[in-house]
């Protein structure tokens, strides 16, 4: 039929390295890609947030203009931050030519309160009421200023209980990535906690525990994924900048080239065996700085998930690496050896069908798309 339009589904991932966005259409019940966009220069969008929050906490030079005229308002350095961010959004849309404006956007996992919490097993209408009077003693503001989800999982530790997955955001977040993607000219379909994204990107309908580790530029992420469902969130001050310091030492190149030198040096050592250049013990030995934090926190984030009522029996069965620095070579090696558990670099497009000629490039770019193409595959048949 001439007139019949695929379903589009647009996502959208800010963070630390950039923006990306994935636009997909569903043909014949598949996810096929008919668009994607970066931006190539970091952005420090993980930081976003009203001036309402931050406002304080500013000195008076701060808020003075370039041209040292009196300070400016809240209100006008929101609007000046909404008009950055949808300038920068705008672009890259414009530049992947993207067809539709329904979108949904990833939180920063920073800004989601993440807590998994066992209750009484009671009836339907009274669980609201029970959770919102829980979450009142964890949550770091007052409930009234968030927006609160949660899911009851399965398979509960006995009958009497049941475990309830909470998470809560900031009303004036939400608000703020209102007004950027409205004066972006694009529709805020759902915002979306990246953890879930990663979910339905890289586990998709697996059941096993698995822990997802995204690399990001300047924080790693790490996330216990169990029966399909993201129930652990930790995280540490360390990725591709504490990498791009080490590389810049070493290898004695500038700011300015060191993007583009550590691109060239972890693809070539990924596909060469020639220990005479740089073998992977002296690599390690290198990039210890990076790794060991990374390897110190996957144990400590297995032992409390193991620790906590009803998984004590339970085995995690493999780890995913993800983000910018999932390319790094040999640590999925050295994790598995540490571990004794199979860990590898997901493939994010293992979901979409694609042109396979465009397989080099969407190899190259796929561990940073990872977030976008889950919020992408959001309303997808899967």
């Amino acid at each position: 039929m001439l007139w019949f339009k695929p379903k589009s589904c647009l996502g959208i991932d800010i963070g630390a390295g950039g923006i990306k966005l994935v636009e997909l259409r569903e043909e014949k019940k598949r996810p096929v890609l008919f668009t994607y966009g970066l931006t190539s220069d970091e952005q420090n969008v993980h930081k976003i947030v009203s001036t309402k929050e931050v406002a304080p906490q500013l000195t008076i030079a701060d808020k003075e203009n370039l041209s040292g005229q009196k300070p400016l308002t809240i209100q006008q350095m929101d609007d000046m931050q909404v008009e950055k961010y949808a300038n920068i959004i705008r672009a890259v849309c414009k530049s992947a030519k993207i067809t539709t404006k329904q979108a949904v956007v990833s939180l920063p996992v920073s800004s989601v309160f993440h807590a998994l919490v066992t209750l009484p097993v009671v009836k339907k209408e009274e669980l609201d009421h029970i959770i919102r009077a829980e979450v009142k003693k964890l949550l770091p503001m007052p409930l009234e200023e968030m927006a609160l989800d949660y899911q009851v999982l399965k398979g509960e530790p006995d009958a009497r209980s049941q475990r309830i997955l909470l998470n809560a955001v900031p009303h004036t977040l939400i608000s703020f990535y209102s007004k950027i993607f409205q004066k972006a000219g694009l529709v805020l379909e759902a915002l979306e906690p990246e953890s879930t994204a990663l979910t339905r990107c890289l586990v998709g309908k697996d059941q096993s525990v698995t822990m997802l580790i995204d690399i990001g530029a300047e924080r790693t992420n790490f996330f216990i994924v169990d029966q399909s469902v993201p129930i652990t969130h930790q995280i540490i001050e360390s990725g591709g900048v504490k990498a791009d310091r080490i590389l810049r030492g070493v290898l004695g190149v500038s700011q300015e080239e060191v993007g583009q030198v550590k691109h060239d040096l972890f693809n070539y050592l990924s596909s060469t065996h020639d220990a005479s250049i740089l073998g992977e013990q002296k690599f390690i030995d290198i990039m210890m700085p990076v790794i060991d934090p990374i390897t110190k926190e996957i144990g400590l984030s297995f032992e409390l998930f193991l620790r906590q009522s009803g998984n004590e029996n339970k085995k995690p069965e493999k780890i995913i690496l993800t983000g910018g620095m999932g390319f790094m070579p040999y640590l999925a090696n050295y994790i598995s050896d540490k571990f004794k558990v199979k860990c590898f670099l997901g493939d994010p497009w293992a979901r979409v069908v694609y042109q396979e000629g465009l397989k080099p490039m969407l190899h190259q770019v796929g561990p940073r798309m990872s977030v976008a193409i889950g919020l992408a595959l959001r309303n997808m048949v899967l």
